[in-house]
């Protein structure tokens, strides 16, 4: 479940407020350039500063939008356990086919914390879960025993992982065998896929949608040298959407491609000059403006 290129789909932000139709436009976009899913609301999505009104309208959205043609994930974990599971009533409201996890952040939980959190959840609504561990933002990188006992509690299916290493990601699947691995870091793509992942939450999937998963069908096919060659040309691009904090590269790209405005919510800021050069660097070797 939940497998190959599904993209962290950013907010789009007006003067403030959430710019619902440059969203939707944005995931028809997607939606043609073939992506199996949609992350609506995690950490591309800045939704740890949208409130839980702006969530239901981004879900809803994605919904509508993508039905019968890509799965939805929404973003429903904070480190409020009772936060997260309001959120994922709302998301089973709005009709998603999952919803993803993060690991509790700040509060710093015990392995057992850890895992009532996520049976918590599991309980509340009874959806699909994607655990999701991103030590990067998180502080916390989830070991791989404990991760299989995460993959233990009902409706967990998939973890996004984004530790950044393919060693960790071994001793997970060889400790969770039924657990689908997705890779949570552009960069690890075809790494990942190599030892038995099968797929990727991606950011620089908004501008390389179908090279990625160009690159996800040559591997599957054993066509290696074809998957070499498009990790290869997009690894610049994957870079550079995260010489600063995502989703700040990202949208940057977007608003010069022309999809969204480059508006982010504080403490965000739009990226310096400095990067906006190497992104547009990137963005004209691809042939994208």
């Amino acid at each position: 479940m939940f497998e190959g290129l599904s993209v962290a789909v950013v907010t789009p932000f007006r003067s403030g407020a959430v710019d619902e139709e440059a969203f939707r436009r944005l995931v028809s976009h997607l939606l043609g350039q073939g992506v199996d899913g949609l992350i609506a609301t995690g950490s591309t999505g800045e939704a740890a500063t949208m409130t839980r009104e702006e969530r239901r309208t981004v879900v809803r959205a994605a919904v509508e939008e993508a039905r019968g043609k890509a799965f939805v994930v929404a973003g429903t974990g904070t480190n409020n356990t009772a936060q997260s599971i309001e959120l994922t009533r709302d998301a089973k409201e709005a009709g998603v086919d999952g919803i993803m996890v993060v690991t509790p952040y700040y509060n710093k939980p015990t392995p057992d914390g850890l895992v009532a959190h996520f049976r918590a959840i599991s309980e509340s609504a009874g959806l699909p879960i994607v655990a999701y561990n991103v030590p990067g933002r998180t502080g916390y990188n989830m070991p791989p025993a404990v991760a299989a006992r995460v993959a233990q509690v009902p409706n967990v299916v998939a973890l996004k992982e984004a530790s950044g290493s393919v060693d960790q990601s071994i001793d997970i699947m060889n400790l969770a065998p039924g657990l689908t691995l997705l890779s949570g870091d552009d960069s690890m793509t075809l790494a990942l896929q190599a030892v038995g992942g099968r797929g990727i939450v991606s950011v620089a999937g908004h501008l390389v949608a179908r090279e990625i998963r160009d690159m996800l069908t040559a591997a599957e096919g054993g066509n290696l040298e074809e998957a070499r060659r498009l990790q290869r040309r997009i690894m610049p691009i994957c870079r550079a959407m995260f010489l600063e904090s995502n989703p700040g590269p990202v949208k940057y790209a977007l608003s010069r491609v022309g999809r969204i405005a480059n508006e982010l919510r504080l403490p965000l800021v739009p990226v310096g000059a400095e990067t906006a050069a190497k992104v547009d660097r990137e963005l004209k070797d691809l042939g994208l403006i």
